[in-house]
């Protein structure tokens, strides 16, 4: 296998672990707000209790999600130093922002977050809880901004020639507010949002399927479904948002993510399909014009196509792009059905009746993850194939010092690493969900004590 595949395969596999763990920080730490703001404003004990038992299960999830980003730095030094040569003056600048504005914030109230429990002031550690939340969304911020700058460059020139060649930053708020930025970074936001949101539901509506906790995780699962439905149904306007801009900066990734093969004809959009690349065929059910629509507002509008584009400046995958979208986009319309039928329940007062809707609560953890993978494989091999958009070819960025064999034995010792850190997560995560939030020979008994006192009323009466 050549040596550019073997060390692109690398490079994905350690970034999709990675990204398991960051979107639920950012996710959790909103409700973690949320739940000491409560406690906070209504002296309820229940979201008190609430708040440490998830700053338990953030801290777990922050503290890998630390550990496997630092080894992507390495591999720049490593397997792409062409590229690390290149951005440097770009990514150096977001990098050092992201210390000085988010890890600076974050390990700057963790220790309050993490021991201030009945130490500090309850605004004290509301505050601590809300610094830690923020440098996790400032940390999102830079590598996005890093990121979009590669799909849309902006605020830079060229010096140098050939090898030599690198981007220099001209302008900084051009290149932090590059075409793209804020469109993906409110994505990738919306999504971690959805990870922490639909993990709370998860584990509560776990918690009322055996009877457990039911009291605390009914405030819990109503909380977190309010969340989840705001957020997943925002989601959908700024995944619109972002699709406008890729159809803008990037039109032979959108023919990519839609399989639109001719140069310049009205576009279909696919619920689902499959591309046979070399026929330059899609087989499937589509909304004809639908991409036209949704671009220009017009079911005739051309669409630029692949065919517009030389050979070599398409995506090898098309297929792949195609597949990793739609199953993002499916998704995301399965997020907001579940949430809104979920809604649709607590309206009629049926939320906690329905075992089966419980029981989808319980699996439907996996969606948001699924989506920020897939969504984020979309979006990489889209750009295919630059490594930075129009400018550099990911066949010239990788280190050419690196062997093939050399990426393979790294690799294997990755897996095993990784593999053992997932079932560590795993292991301590259904561990902390077991214990619960509190001591259940501590169960409060108010609501039992509440009928007795109601039959022996009535008896009086």
């Amino acid at each position: 296998m050549e040596t550019e595949i073997l060390a692109r395969i690398q490079f994905a596999f350690t970034v999709a672990f990675h990204y398991i763990y960051p979107p639920l920080s950012i996710g959790l730490g909103l409700l973690m707000v949320i739940f000491e703001s409560l406690y906070i404003s209504t002296k309820n004990k229940e979201y008190h209790t609430l708040a440490k038992f998830w700053t338990k299960i953030f801290a777990l999830t922050f503290g890998i999600g630390v550990v496997t980003g630092i080894v992507m730095e390495f591999e720049f030094g490593t397997n792409w130093a062409t590229y690390s040569r290149y951005v440097g003056d770009i990514f150096g600048s977001a990098l050092a922002a992201e210390g000085i504005f988010a890890f600076a914030l974050e390990s700057g109230f963790l220790g309050i977050l993490l021991f201030g429990w009945n130490r500090v002031k309850p605004w004290v550690h509301l505050v601590s809880t809300i610094g830690v939340f923020l440098g996790s969304m400032f940390s999102a911020v830079w590598i996005v901004v890093a990121n979009s700058w590669q799909q849309t460059p902006a605020g830079y020139h060229i010096v140098g020639e050939g090898m030599h060649a690198r981007a220099e930053i001209t302008d900084f708020w051009a290149m932090v507010f590059n075409p793209s930025s804020v469109d993906r970074l409110l994505h990738v936001w919306l999504g971690a949002f959805l990870s922490g949101a639909f993990l709370i539901l998860s584990v509560h509506a776990y918690y009322l399927l055996k009877g457990r906790y039911v009291h605390i995780s009914k405030k819990a699962f109503k909380i977190a479904l309010a969340v989840a439905t705001v957020f997943s149904l925002g989601q959908l306007l700024t995944g619109h948002k972002s699709a406008e801009g890729v159809a803008e900066n990037q039109p032979a990734k959108l023919a990519a993510l839609e399989g639109h093969f001719e140069a310049k004809a009205p576009a279909d959009m696919y619920l689902f399909g499959w591309v046979d690349q070399k026929n330059q065929e899609v087989t499937g059910v589509k909304i004809p014009g639908g991409l036209s629509f949704l671009i220009d507002y017009d079911f005739e509008a051309p669409v630029t196509g692949l065919n517009a584009f030389p050979e070599d400046e398409r995506p090898g995958q098309v297929n792949a792009v195609f597949q990793f979208y739609h199953i993002m986009v499916a998704i995301g319309m399965s997020l907001i059905g579940i949430s809104l039928l979920g809604c649709f329940m607590w309206m009629r007062g049926k939320l906690f009746d329905k075992r089966w809707l419980l029981w989808i609560f319980v699996f439907a953890a996996l969606l948001p993850q699924i989506a920020n993978q897939v969504g984020w494989f979309a979006a990489e091999m889209g750009r295919q194939p630059w490594v930075v958009y129009g400018l550099l070819r990911t066949s010239d960025a990788f280190s050419q010092a690196v062997s093939a064999n050399q990426i393979i034995f790294s690799l294997v010792l990755f897996l095993l690493v990784y593999a053992l850190l997932f079932v560590l997560f795993v292991y301590l995560l259904n561990k902390k969900i077991q214990n619960g939030p509190y001591d259940e020979s501590e169960e409060d008994d108010r609501p039992l004590t509440s009928e007795i006192t109601n039959v022996l009323t009535s008896k009086k009466s």
